[in-house]
C-alpha cells in the first residue's frame, strides 16, 4: 500500500469525520481519479512532438497515454477535424496515490519559487485542477533528454459534495495550498 493511501486511511478518514460528523461511512470524500493532459499544439507541423509528449507523460504517470484528437476543424489554426493534439493520461488506484504522493512531496516543491498551489482550482463540486508550466519538475525527467518544456493539466476527481470539503480532504493527505 502507498504511503498516501495508508495516510489516507488512517488520519484523513477520521480527521474529515470528526469535522463535519458524517452519519455514513460513505459519505467521506476520497479521491477516485487524477487526469493528467497535456496538450501539444506544435504537434500541427511537427509530429516528432506528439511523440515525445506521449514519452515524457509516459515516465511521469508509469502508463502509456491515449492521443486525443482535434473535435473540430479551426481553419485559423490549420487544425483539421481527427488530426493528433495531445495526449492524456487516467491514473485510479495505486498508481494514482503512488502519483498524488510524488505530485505533492517531490515534484511541487521543486516549482521556483513555490509558495503553495492556488486554492481557486476547484470546480464547484469538490473537484481540484492545477496547470504545471514544464515537465521538468517531475525528478523522473532527465533535463538532457527532453527536447522543449511542455505544461501539463492535472485534475483530481474527488467524490466531496463541496469546494470546502475537497480542499479540507486534499489539505489532510499533504497538498500545499497557499496562505490566504
Amino acid at each position: 500500500m502507498s504511503r498516501l493511501k495508508d495516510k489516507y486511511l488512517s488520519e484523513v478518514v477520521k480527521g474529515l469525520q470528526e469535522k463535519y460528523s458524517y452519519k455514513n461511512v460513505m459519505q467521506i470524500p476520497k479521491v477516485t481519479k487524477v487526469v493528467i493532459n497535456m496538450a501539444v499544439g506544435e504537434a500541427v507541423t511537427n509530429s516528432k512532438a506528439l511523440d515525445a509528449a506521449v514519452n515524457d507523460m509516459t515516465i511521469i504517470s508509469g502508463q502509456k497515454p491515449i492521443i486525443t484528437k482535434a473535435k473540430k476543424s479551426i481553419a485559423a489554426f490549420k487544425i483539421r477535424e481527427g488530426m493528433n493534439l495531445g495526449c492524456k493520461v487516467t491514473l485510479r488506484g495505486e498508481r494514482m496515490y503512488e502519483f498524488l504522493d510524488r505530485l505533492m512531496n517531490l515534484a511541487l516543491p521543486r516549482v521556483r519559487d513555490f509558495h503553495g498551489v492556488g486554492a481557486n482550482g476547484f470546480d464547484g463540486r469538490g473537484n481540484y485542477t492545477l496547470g504545471l508550466k514544464e515537465q521538468l519538475i517531475f525528478p523522473e525527467i532527465e533535463y538532457d533528454k527532453i527536447d522543449k518544456a511542455r505544461g501539463m493539466d492535472i485534475t483530481i476527481v474527488t467524490t466531496a459534495v463541496s469546494d470546502e470539503e475537497g480542499r479540507d480532504m486534499l489539505t489532510m493527505m499533504g497538498m500545499p495550498f497557499e496562505k490566504q
